[in-house]
């Protein structure tokens, strides 16, 4: 089999419908259709069962897509020892990044990268935190972005911290929380930041909410206070100069001190070998040297 046959079975096996995968092959449903075919000839055995519904594999198809997903990472793998001996940077840069610096501050620095770098590559995916720290531990991306305070052995790059506030339309001091009737918008988040606003609360109240409600995404409960609802509490990451039309309060902790969440790169020491990685973290050196490390 070519490497093109295992990326047909890889893709066939990621859409499950010989549509879209035609579509992402840039190939005809017939010609996709009797390649397919010609593959399972040649392992002597159905690899998918087809119906209205889409395809789906067999306990065959199962090990060979396995076996094709396989080669093609080792493929990729060989791919990039090869271009790092080369000056110019090539490669795919994998990139695992927490939502919330993915919208805000990630965007500028592979502007920047891009630019110096053409001919790199770009795969990101992003999520909570606990995600990317996953998605790192089972080396499916180079490098991770992470919030908090992540326990990691290898190596780790401080980016920077960004300050929490009580963000709000009409409250000017955190007592007046107690007084509205208005509800507390919280957004889901991974455990740790969670139970940090959880502390932050108990602390300053002793009693929960009055009311809340609970959002998915943390720019629709930005929209949501922004927009008189209620009130919220966000990282200074989310909140741009020029929106100026709110208060916002900053959070201390137990200590009296400022409350902020770190954010950090991460990665294991033979990913930071790569050319494309090493290339990236000498923009982001850049970028940080250029413009203010912290969000107030």
């Amino acid at each position: 089999m070519s490497f093109s046959e295992f990326q047909l079975l890889s893709v066939l096996a990621q859409e499950m419908n010989m549509r879209k995968a035609a579509e992402r092959l840039f190939v005809s449903q017939p010609a996709l259709s009797q390649r397919l075919q010609n593959i399972e000839k040649e392992w002597g055995t159905r690899l998918f069962n087809r119906s209205p519904k889409g395809l789906t594999l067999t306990p065959a198809g199962e090990l060979v897509v396995d076996f094709a997903n396989e080669i093609l990472e080792r493929k990729e793998k060989v791919l990039e020892k090869i271009h790092s001996f080369e000056s110019e940077v090539h490669g795919t840069l994998k990139i695992a990044c927490a939502s919330i610096v993915g919208q805000n501050w990630l965007p500028k620095v592979l502007k920047q990268f891009v630019e110096k770098y053409p001919h790199a590559k770009i795969s990101l995916m992003t999520g909570w935190s606990s995600e990317i720290a996953k998605a790192l531990y089972e080396g499916e991306v180079h490098i991770g972005i992470l919030r908090g305070t992540p326990d990691w052995k290898s190596r780790k790059i401080h980016l920077f911290k960004d300050r929490l506030y009580l963000v709000d339309k009409e409250i000017r001091r955190v007592e007046e929380v107690l007084e509205t009737d208005r509800p507390f918008i919280q957004f889901k988040s991974d455990s740790n930041y969670y139970q940090e606003i959880q502390n932050w609360w108990h602390r300053q109240f002793q009693m929960a909410p009055k009311r809340t409600i609970i959002v998915d995404q943390i720019e629709t409960c930005k929209q949501m206070t922004f927009n008189g609802i209620g009130y919220a509490i966000l990282p200074a990451i989310t909140l741009h100069q020029w929106e100026s039309d709110f208060y916002k309060i900053p959070l201390h902790d137990e200590h009296g001190l400022p409350m902020a969440r770190d954010t950090w790169l991460m990665g294991y020491d033979s990913a930071f070998e790569l050319r494309q990685v090493e290339a990236f973290v000498e923009v982001v050196n850049d970028y940080l040297a250029e413009q203010s490390t912290s969000f107030e």
